[in-house]
């Protein structure tokens, strides 16, 4: 199953399908007994896919079979023992993939020319993603951060191996207490200069807050020779270029918690300063308005914040039933997805952070 979107993804799942690009949604669940009605409701949902498929005059007999075949294989790449919040399948002719979000999606089938993506754009700014570089004499691994996790991952190159000299033993010097010397050699500052520059190509194509793990003679060495790594959160814990994603999770965990506290106070300030000078939108008819005209520059939603509702005429958007004919039950991650596409910086808060705004508010250009 996929978890990371890179820009370079979400251009190829927004890429126009030969009809039908088929898109299932459903809420997942991390727990007992919540999970244990999970593999039911999938089989359901991909059920009813099919079921659109055969009803579907537009759908010619050998496309159909095709994309049949492949929401099938696609259920058997599911692994609901370790389920997220959400679930997406994409299926169109010769294709399909699945996605695990750690935010929850509405139950539902679409079928169109291209692929939903809203609710994958949502899930990935409500995870507020990161890098960690993880750097030792002889290794550099890259790992991709989330809500609750860390995965190593292999761009640029990553993870990056340094040709052993002859005699070279990073861990008999580890061992032996040898390091700094170590990582004053010329070839291991060359080595700590390439890891610098691959991270830089990754976050000029996928920017991030970024943190560095390595020993303090590493994190030193980085001062003088990094450029991005040297601007980086710094974690002196070693081991970890060698390590588990659990071990660099539990590493940069308290750090990455602190930013967030840090960065959800400056989120409030922003918006308390944008009431004073009437910049500042509330609630998601309001929010939803100005997000269409692009008029929203930072938009702040709470992590649980979902409500379903109809198009009123047009111009306004009221609470609905998640079984009324018109209802979007989406609505924010559509917000979120237009702000995204409008150059907005999206924030998500803790529950309550808003107060009166109600689940999520904006602060505006003009």
């Amino acid at each position: 199953m996929e978890h990371a979107l890179s820009p370079t993804t979400l251009s190829e799942l927004r890429r126009p399908r030969p009809y039908p690009a088929v898109s299932v949604l459903t809420p997942t669940h991390r727990r007992e007994p919540e999970n244990t009605q999970d593999p039911v409701r999938l089989r359901n949902v991909v059920a009813e896919a099919k079921k659109q498929l055969e009803a579907d005059p537009a759908v010619p007999r050998e496309r159909r079979i095709d994309v049949a075949r492949q929401l099938d294989q696609a259920l058997t790449e599911v692994d609901l023992t370790h389920a997220e919040d959400g679930l997406v399948i994409f299926a169109a002719p010769g294709e399909h993939q699945v996605w695990s979000l750690a935010r929850s999606v509405p139950e539902r089938v679409v079928l169109s020319d291209t692929f939903l993506t809203r609710n994958l754009v949502s899930a990935q700014a409500s995870e507020r993603p990161f890098w960690v570089l993880s750097v030792a004499p002889d290794r550099a691994t890259l790992w991709n951060g989330g809500t609750d996790r860390v995965v190593e991952d292999h761009l640029a190159g990553f993870p990056l191996t340094r040709d052993h000299r002859e005699n070279f033993d990073a861990e008999r010097q580890e061992r032996i207490g040898d390091m700094p010397s170590t990582f004053r050699d010329e070839s291991t500052r060359h080595f700590l200069r390439d890891a610098d520059t691959a991270m830089a190509k990754i976050l000029r194509d996928q920017p991030r807050p970024l943190y560095v793990t390595g020993e303090q003679a590493a994190l030193s060495v980085l001062d003088e020779v990094g450029s991005v790594t040297k601007e980086a959160v710094h974690v002196p814990h070693g081991g970890l270029a060698h390590g588990t994603p659990d071990a660099v999770w539990q590493a940069v965990r308290p750090l990455h918690e602190a930013e967030n506290r840090k960065n959800t106070a400056a989120v409030a300030r922003e918006l308390e300063t944008a009431r004073g000078r009437r910049a500042f939108a509330a609630g998601v008819d309001e929010v939803w308005q100005n997000a269409r005209e692009g008029r929203v520059r930072l938009l702040a939603v709470e992590e649980n914040y979902r409500i379903t509702v109809r198009d009123a005429g047009g111009d306004h958007l009221v609470p609905a039933a998640s079984d009324d004919l018109d209802a979007r039950e989406d609505i924010v991650d559509e917000i979120v997805e237009q702000c995204l596409e409008t150059g907005a910086d999206v924030r998500f808060v803790p529950d309550g952070t808003l107060g009166d705004a109600r689940g999520i508010a904006g602060v505006l250009r003009y």
